[in-house]
């Protein structure tokens, strides 16, 4: 795939998961991916330090890969208590209103401009990730339909992937083979708040007061 042009661009999604660097390289080499967004609020993992920020952004280097940092922007664990349930879980609806990340997104945007670019976080499974239930929303909005690489580089189109959100909540009716199709995007908004309960991050009382 060659890079987008000026009128368009290509986003991809992608988890690090449990890889080694190498391995992860390897699986952005082969779509040409030439920026990575990281969009983790820490940009480090204590279980895979080969995904910390300074070994991953001189590993991307070696390889020709921007290393472009929009945790602050985008990341699941938003440093505004007002976009917080009241049990915690932070809410995306919320949050894909804020300023901040409405010029997150536009950068996503500019770099992709550019280049075939990657948005970053740890799932391997989009469906269990903010850079699905929060940020793809609201690249679809801008009339950007994001790829998902997934395990052995393998492509997940975001209508598969819907799909899946779909029938994991019993919502088949409204998949790619429904006869309901105008239904679709109230189902996958049910779908997507249903999934999110559980996969949101979820912080403490004390540390929502902290905010």
């Amino acid at each position: 795939m060659t890079p987008s042009s000026a009128n368009s661009a290509t986003v991809f999604t992608i988890g690090h998961s449990n890889l080694e660097l190498p391995d992860f390289l390897v699986m952005l080499e082969a779509h040409h991916i030439r920026t990575l967004c990281d969009v983790r609020s820490r940009p480090r993992s204590f279980r895979h330090p080969q995904f910390n920020r300074e070994p991953l952004e001189a590993g991307l280097s070696s390889a020709g890969i921007r290393y472009q940092f929009l945790g602050d922007s985008l990341g699941g664990r938003p440093a505004d208590p007002r976009v917080y349930h009241e049990d915690g879980t932070v809410d995306y609806a919320a949050r894909r209103k804020a300023p901040e990340f409405s010029a997150g997104i536009d950068r996503v945007l500019e770099c992709a401009r550019e280049a075939n670019l990657a948005v970053m976080c740890a799932e391997e499974d989009p469906l269990q990730c903010h850079r699905f239930l929060m940020i793809c929303p609201t690249l679809i909005e801008r009339a950007i339909t994001p790829l998902h690489i997934r395990k052995g580089a393998a492509l997940e189109s975001q209508r598969e992937a819907e799909d899946r959100l779909l029938a994991l909540h019993g919502l088949t009716a409204f998949d790619s083979a429904s006869l309901f199709p105008f239904e679709r995007a109230g189902a996958l908004e049910d779908a997507i708040r249903l999934q999110s309960r559980d996969y949101a991050f979820r912080a403490s009382p004390e540390a929502l007061e902290s905010f």
